[in-house]
């Protein structure tokens, strides 16, 4: 009997890369251009994996659509800056090449579903020599973000496997609400941005500790 397809999907910032101090300093930056107050860390972090703009709605709640399309505007101007001056940091997590490498020699299809833009998520896909690995990349440019289930939906159409073949990893509650809402499974990462007892009440089947956990997680979980 054939192997059914199977299909990994991870999420990029937070799980894939480390990605956080250019995000806070590109909001940071944004927030500086309307004279405003530097938003937390913390707050920062909580909200990666969104899209740009509901990111903005969360840490400044009520402002006016003028103004949050301006901040919006400045953040991907002080990002791209970032990117262009060779300032940007976003390191790849210790062991995650490994990972993929064993997922894909195990006939495991890999994507990605990300808040990140489409542009941005290449750049740093490439800059890793990673993206020959993803058959499949969702991004924020393509429609609905987390958690919106649009993203897993997307992916399982463009490849064809089905649902009870798919799982989503991600470090955020927003990823692990947005396999749910599209009836995936899903593994937590214990080295992002949401605390791993967060992910695990979200509904994660799984909490990874370290990335080489991965590939035996997600044989594991889709092999039934």
């Amino acid at each position: 009997m054939a192997v059914p397809l199977r299909l990994a999907l991870f999420d990029c910032d937070g799980t894939l890369v480390d990605s956080q101090q250019g995000i806070i300093v590109a909001m940071r930056e944004a927030w500086r251009a309307h004279d405003l107050a530097d938003p937390e860390p913390e707050a920062v972090r909580r909200v990666v994996g969104l899209t740009l703009d509901e990111a903005i709605a969360r840490l400044r709640p009520g402002v006016p659509p003028d103004e949050a399309r301006s901040l919006a505007e400045h953040y991907r101007a002080a990002f791209f800056r970032q990117r262009q001056s060779g300032a940007l940091e976003e390191p790849l997590y210790d062991g995650a090449a490994d990972a993929l490498e064993a997922l894909e020699a195990d006939g495991i299809l890999l994507g990605v579903a990300t808040g990140k833009s489409r542009r941005g998520l290449k750049a740093v896909l490439e800059r890793h020599g990673l993206l020959r690995h993803f058959v499949t990349t969702r991004t924020a440019d393509d429609g609905p973000g987390k958690p919106n289930p649009h993203m897993v939906q997307a992916a399982i159409a463009e490849t064809g496997v089905e649902p009870g073949n798919v799982v989503m990893i991600g470090d955020t509650s927003f990823d692990i609400q947005m396999a749910r809402a599209a009836g995936v499974a899903s593994i937590g990462v214990a080295w992002g941005y949401h605390p791993a007892e967060e992910l695990s009440s979200a509904g994660a089947g799984a909490i990874a500790a370290a990335f080489p956990d991965i590939p035996a997680l997600v044989k594991k979980m889709l092999s039934g």
